[in-house]
């Protein structure tokens, strides 16, 4: 049956045709492309290791028959799978060169999965993860083709990425990073952004610290509107990625408000649950964020404290429902509120009709009072 659109678009019977002609592939063939192109699980090697600061590392990760990994855009992420949880990285490494993927890691205070990647992950070791995924990577039909980046720390993975996509490939994408470190010994992957920017008009690096040593004769301080400005001259709807610790995201945005950028004209990659649920403007007062509630889900009830995300609760008592971005984006650990009430985090991107049928996502919901859930 031609729809009654169709006609409305020229070849449209041409297209048809084409349809109609192909001959079906097989379910089982059509699974197994689907499952090499976006897999659930992957079983990789640690290939190497390398130290890029006192803080972080880089991982390749391989696949230990050597082929090739999935395709992946850049700027996204994959899971990372151990300790009974998972946590999103930002593929580092170039989407030409699939040989491989670089996973870079930076150890965050009290971080349970980037400190123990850290200090115990060595070559030949295995590690789970995910698919790629995720939504902070480059669009040429809405992003244009001369974008800024601003990055704080670890957050320079997918702009590192980006770039090694624009050299790779021969892009004519003009893309600017400015990227703040706390000192120049924190700069990570320093000497190839140099390297890689140093003769080539299209690309532009500027490495801004808060803690200059004596030498440093570049630029200092918080990545202001006014420095914003001094680097990257008027932004003029260009548009804006961020990324990095989360107290960057309210100030980068407030910087860009103050310079008149639409916020339309910013992209922030999702970066966990909110350091502090209880700042949020819809936070109920008076309700105190250690006190403890019931949670019960899959015939099973246990106690934790109503600042603590629902995700790592499940998962502390062994319930672990399938996640990946664990700040609210990709929605894969969308639960149902059966009895009870929760805190949404503002980072939640739910569907329009999650409120009225109870849904929520669990890693950026907290329970204010006791709560029965659907898992």
């Amino acid at each position: 049956m031609t729809h009654s659109l169709a006609p409305l678009f020229d070849g449209h019977e041409d297209v048809a045709a084409d349809i109609a002609g192909r001959v079906p592939r097989p379910p089982a063939d059509t699974a197994r492309r689907v499952d090499a192109l976006h897999p659930e699980r992957l079983h990789l090697t640690v290939d190497e290791v390398r130290t890029d600061t006192q803080s972080t590392r880089t991982f390749r990760l391989v696949r230990t028959d050597g082929g090739d990994l999935p395709p992946f855009l850049a700027g996204q992420y994959v899971g990372v799978l151990t300790d009974g949880t998972n946590r999103p990285y930002a593929i580092s490494s170039s989407p030409a060169r699939l040989d491989h993927w670089d996973l870079t890691v930076r150890r965050v205070p009290g971080g349970r999965i980037s400190n123990l990647l850290v200090d115990t992950v060595r070559p030949g070791d295995a590690l789970t993860t995910t698919g790629p995924m995720g939504t902070f990577h480059h669009n040429p039909l809405f992003h244009g083709e001369d974008v800024v980046f601003l990055a704080g720390g670890s957050g320079v993975a997918p702009a590192m990425s980006m770039i090694r996509d624009i050299v790779d490939g021969g892009l004519a994408r003009r893309f600017h990073l400015i990227y703040g470190s706390r000192s120049a010994d924190d700069i990570l992957f320093r000497e190839e952004l140099d390297t890689l920017a140093a003769g080539r008009p299209n690309l532009r690096v500027d490495h801004v610290v808060t803690e200059p040593p004596a030498d440093w004769a570049g630029p200092t301080g918080f990545l202001t509107a006014a420095l914003i400005t001094t680097l990257a001259g008027p932004l003029d709807g260009r548009m804006v990625y961020v990324c990095g610790p989360q107290a960057l995201y309210p100030y980068a945005l407030d910087q860009l408000a103050a310079l008149g950028h639409p916020r339309r004209r910013v992209r922030f990659e999702a970066n966990g649950a909110p350091a502090d649920p209880t700042a949020q403007p819809h936070w109920p007062g008076g309700t105190d964020p250690s006190g403890e509630v019931t949670v019960t889900a899959r015939g099973r009830t246990f106690t934790t404290t109503r600042g603590r995300p629902l995700l790592d609760a499940l998962e502390d008592q062994g319930i672990r429902p399938e996640s990946a971005c664990r700040s609210g984006e990709c929605g894969l650990c969308r639960v149902r509120v059966l009895k009870g009430t929760v805190h949404t985090a503002e980072e939640a991107r739910l569907r329009l009709s999650d409120p009225g049928s109870g849904h929520t996502h669990a890693c950026v919901a907290y329970p204010l009072t006791d709560v029965d859930l659907d898992v």
